[in-house]
């Protein structure tokens, strides 16, 4: 009986692992998108002040 808790234990656990993993990995995804949209939002803005300050 001891046996099989350990192997269980050991199964749930792994399986736990791979959950945390897995909604881990989809969610960086989406972030990682949103960054993107910010930078090339915030370069955008950068660019149009050097450009100011280069005519001035």
């Amino acid at each position: 009986m001891e046996k099989w808790l350990v192997i269980l234990g050991i199964w749930a656990l792994c399986a736990a692992c791979a959950v945390f993993f897995i909604r881990g990995a989809t969610r960086g995804s989406n972030r990682r998108e949103e960054e993107r949209k910010r930078a090339s939002a915030a370069s955008r803005g950068s660019a149009g002040d050097t450009r100011n300050a280069l005519n001035d």
